[in-house]
């Protein structure tokens, strides 16, 4: 399945078009952020990927060819084969993941979390994947594997870390491509500088500390570690906020923050009487830390200085050289272009957020219905914006019940949602008529005054007829089909008046459909985020939902709605949801 690195690429079947998907996956596997090996049955590496050899600080030809429990380190346990997708427990008794300790290419320990991916049984000539990355949280006692201590942001105990000592280039890139591995994908501001910090500590030094300017322009100490025997702490008492920055103090991390230099310092650095209370602050620190030595850098993105990062040796190591300098001023652009990147991601999703806020409606108050609705942002601050819901009074007294979703997941479609809602609103307040014909002037009028290319909805008018009770009609647009519960918790979708979605044909018929709304029942609209996976059918989504909403019935319509979002929405959905829900009291 994968050649030798620098050999041809092949597909077991001589075609071209198999050589061509071949060499593809080959590409996507070595883009990969995290270390992968492809072995044989006889589990000897037949392929590595680029962060393997570079995790590994090892050419190809120190590891291609060789059996995989070779490349373990001397002190550690033995590594299970990968378990292929197929094979029975019985075959290979083998956890989902484990840890290990492999040896770099200068002897020293690499803690690793390795994790099988799955591959088809008989697929690939029996080849099976190993992937695996950095491990900060691996234990010091008991062999690789075993969990001898308490999870902490930083504390559980890592193994005993070879002797500070210079880094070859080999081991540098290594330390560079480890930290942006753990940079590049995690929006997580504070876990990803926990997890860079876990790859310099111990290895460069036995402190970091790592100063962030906000926003607002102030400096906090955000993240203060200390590595002993017995792993990392943080130093939560030496974290808070910091001094403004000087305009023009020469000071070694009044200069960094400011984004000027690098320097290395140390506590004769701060002899002098300070002058500001930055350097005050840094005094106080290397008091508390007995740091003799410190390599300080900033941490700058493309357009902005975000901090600093500070590293210390105590007197029991060599003092840091310009060449550590170099290494910690690479490490803090990695940073700084992450940080930029969350920051960036942070004010999108607050901008979204203040546009749904501001676009989604107040609900009207009805008379013997009961109403509410839910809005939840996507996970992703770039897939927020197309979902809404809507609810509104007619001049006959009917209600007007909506919910859509306009294609598209950006600040755009967010735009283009707040465009079509409007419209609609306006054209059902206008037409006072069927859902349907309304339904088929928004079509119409879509495509010539707004900038949405596509989108779905439902939308239906609440009629109260002469006897108390309620009666829906309604038309659908391409979007899921709205959930009817009787009292007893009986659930049924309501499937007919369906027709194409807005925006593929303009002048398509749509129908009308009605149903009464029997005391006790209740109503749910919603979009996609609450169904949709991709792991499974779009069928399976709408069973669950209805299995859920059967159970749930009886609670209040807030908490029945709270809770659909908890048991109903997938775990690997990344879209937003809309959600309104009605109720006919029993009485009615």
């Amino acid at each position: 399945m994968f050649p030798r690195r620098g050999a041809g690429v092949g597909d077991g079947t001589g075609t071209a078009a198999g050589a061509v998907v071949r060499h593809e996956l080959v590409a996507v596997l070595d883009r990969l952020g995290v270390g992968v090996f492809a072995l044989d049955g006889d589990e000897r590496i037949v392929w590595a990927n680029t962060a393997a050899l570079a995790l590994l600080s090892r050419s190809a030809a120190e590891v291609v060819g060789r059996r995989l429990r070779a490349l373990l380190h001397p002190d550690a346990g033995q590594i299970p084969p990968p378990r292929a997708a197929g094979d029975s427990p019985e075959a290979t008794d083998v956890p989902p993941e484990g840890r290990t300790w492999l040896a770099r290419g200068d002897g020293s320990r690499l803690p690793v979390r390795w994790f099988p991916l799955p591959v088809e049984s008989g697929a690939g000539n029996g080849v099976r994947l190993l992937a695996f990355d950095t491990d900060a949280y691996a234990p010091a006692t008991g062999g690789p594997g075993r969990d001898t201590g308490s999870h902490g942001p930083c504390p559980r105990p890592a193994p005993p870390p070879p002797a500070m000592r210079a880094l070859s280039e080999r081991d540098r890139l290594a330390l560079l491509a480890d930290t942006t591995a753990q940079l590049i994908y995690n929006i997580d501001v504070d876990a990803s500088l926990r997890r860079v910090v876990e790859l310099l500590l111990p290895r460069l030094a036995d402190w970091a500390v790592i100063d962030l300017i906000t926003e607002t322009d102030e400096v906090d100490r955000s993240l203060v570690v200390h590595a002993h025997a017995d792993g990392l702490t943080v130093r939560e008492d030496l974290q808070g906020p910091m001094p403004p920055v000087p305009a023009s103090s020469p000071m070694p991390l009044s200069k960094a923050l400011r984004g000027v230099a690098s320097t290395l310092a140390g506590p004769r650095t701060y002899d002098a009487p300070p002058d500001s209370a930055v350097a005050l602050e840094q005094r106080k620190l290397f008091t508390a830390t007995g740091i003799e030595t410190a390599a300080i850098a900033p941490v700058k993105g493309p357009s902005e200085v975000l901090g600093a990062i500070t590293l210390g040796r105590t007197a029991d190591h060599e003092p840091f050289t310009p060449a550590d300098l170099d290494l910690l001023e690479n490490i803090g652009r990695r940073m700084g272009i992450a940080l930029e990147n969350a920051r960036h991601y942070q004010r999108q999703r607050r901008i979204a957020a203040t546009m749904q806020r501001y676009l989604l409606p107040q609900l009207p108050r009805l008379t013997d219905v009961e109403m509410t609705a839910r809005y939840l942002p996507a996970p992703d601050a770039s897939h927020v914006g197309g979902d809404w819901y809507d609810a509104f009074p007619l001049p006959n007294g009917d209600t007007a019940l909506v919910v859509g979703d306009v294609v598209g997941h950006d600040l755009e479609a967010a735009a283009g949602m707040a465009q079509l809602r409007n419209m609609l609103r306006a054209y059902t307040w206008a037409e006072d008529g069927p859902p349907h014909r309304t339904v088929e002037r928004l079509d119409q009028a879509m495509g010539h005054i707004t900038d949405v290319p596509m989108a779905t909805l439902v939308l239906a008018r609440l009629t109260a007829d002469p006897a108390g009770g309620r009666t829906l009609s309604w038309t659908n647009a391409g979007h899921p089909p709205p959930l009817l519960l009787d009292s007893t918790g009986a659930a049924r979708f309501l499937g007919e008046g369906r027709a194409i979605l807005l925006g593929a044909a303009a002048h398509h018929a749509r129908p009308d459909a009605h149903v009464r709304l029997p005391p006790g029942s209740t109503l749910l609209f919603y979009t996609d985020g609450l169904i949709e996976s991709r792991r499974q059918p779009l069928d399976t989504g709408l069973r669950r939902l209805s299995e859920h909403a059967a159970a749930l019935n009886h609670r209040q319509l807030d908490d029945f709605v709270d809770q659909l979002l908890v048991h109903s929405r997938p775990a690997d959905n990344d879209d937003d949801v809309a959600l309104l829900a009605i109720r006919i009291p029993p009485t009615a």
